[in-house]
């Protein structure tokens, strides 16, 4: 299954290698080392709890969607799907991978696509909104302060807004429009029987209009069933903020004091939304630039270069290469069964 991703895992590679030569570059490689060393553990391991939390916590909103519609999934598959997401959304651009890799392992696991796909639909349109409104909040409180932390980069901020705001109203209308949604599995059904990938069956078609239809009843029982929704936004707030809450963690851990949790966690959440929507796997580059301007003031001297090799190394990286430990464990189960 990774083989199509091939391109996208070289295009990573080659981003990381770039960064690394930047860092590398601008910075003094044994000052980074000695403040990263001086670093105490006890933060980092908070830290990298709250990464592997943040991943773990998308799974359990999606055992708690799929189980509200009477899905009874375990827990730790759930968190297993979370993490196979994490893996292929870090290796394609814009994060487009994700969704579809767990769509299929969804499917193997016994759940109809008319049931995931709605579910993992909220999942995305409840992250994008927290994101959107969360920025819309720090541009309307705090939009002079962050001109003097942003430096040339303010302009993403904003544009990761609109961005993140039209995702989640096209997400909106392609789920409450069943109707649309018919339209584009019979039309795609017939495109790949007009090209020959499918012979032409009556019963293929009928089968994706059941599909339609029980999509539909999914989206119209989160729809008369908002209590759902709100307990789903909060719990993906809660989400969010655990990565934002990772960078404090950081700033401790390297002895430092004099800036407030709260305002890490803003200065945190406004790079993490200028970067998000950006074509660039894992927003490998771009982070790390956008993090450097924004956080210069908060981190001094060598401690800025070596709280984003942690802070990325811990949030993205390690996160990365455990999401590709649990890939490997559920393809194989999934090859065996």
């Amino acid at each position: 299954m990774v083989r199509k991703y091939v391109g996208s895992i070289l295009f990573l590679c080659l981003l990381i290698g770039i960064t690394i030569y930047v860092l590398i570059e601008n910075n003094d490689m044994r000052a980074v080392a000695a403040a990263m060393a001086r670093a105490e553990h006890i933060w980092i391991l908070a830290g990298i709890l709250a990464a592997l939390f943040f991943v773990a916590a998308e799974g359990s909103i999606i055992c708690y969607l799929l189980r509200a519609i009477g899905r009874k999934m375990p827990l730790l598959k759930c968190i297993s799907w979370s993490f196979i997401g994490f893996f292929f959304s870090g290796i394609t651009p814009s994060a487009t991978g994700g969704q579809p890799a767990q769509l299929y392992y969804m499917k193997k696991a016994g759940l109809p696509l008319a049931d995931s796909t709605p579910v993992l639909m909220v999942v995305a349109v409840l992250y994008k909104f927290v994101l959107a409104v969360l920025g819309l909040f720090i541009a309307v409180f705090w939009h002079k302060q962050l001109g003097a932390y942003f430096q040339g980069y303010y302009w993403l901020f904003y544009l990761g807004i609109v961005l993140n705001a039209i995702l989640v109203a096209v997400l909106v209308w392609v789920m409450v429009t069943p109707v649309c949604a018919e339209k584009t599995a019979l039309f795609l059904e017939g495109l790949l029987v007009k090209i020959r990938l499918l012979q032409p069956k009556e019963e293929r078609k009928e089968r994706l209009r059941e599909a339609v239809a029980r999509y539909g009843a999914v989206v119209r029982f989160f729809q008369e069933n908002p209590r759902k929704i709100v307990v789903a936004t909060v719990m993906t707030l809660v989400q969010r903020c655990s990565l934002f809450f990772l960078t404090w963690l950081i700033y401790r851990a390297m002895g430092l004091e004099g800036v407030s949790l709260f305002w890490i966690m803003v200065l945190q959440a406004t790079v993490y939304i200028a970067v998000d929507m950006l074509p660039f796997p894992g927003s490998a580059g771009i982070s790390e630039l956008v993090y450097a301007a924004v956080f210069a003031s908060v981190f001094p001297g060598s401690d800025l270069a070596a709280s984003m090799c942690i802070s990325r190394g811990i949030s993205f990286y390690m996160v990365l290469l455990a999401s590709l430990g649990v890939w490997c464990v559920c393809h194989f189960r999934s090859q065996r069964a």
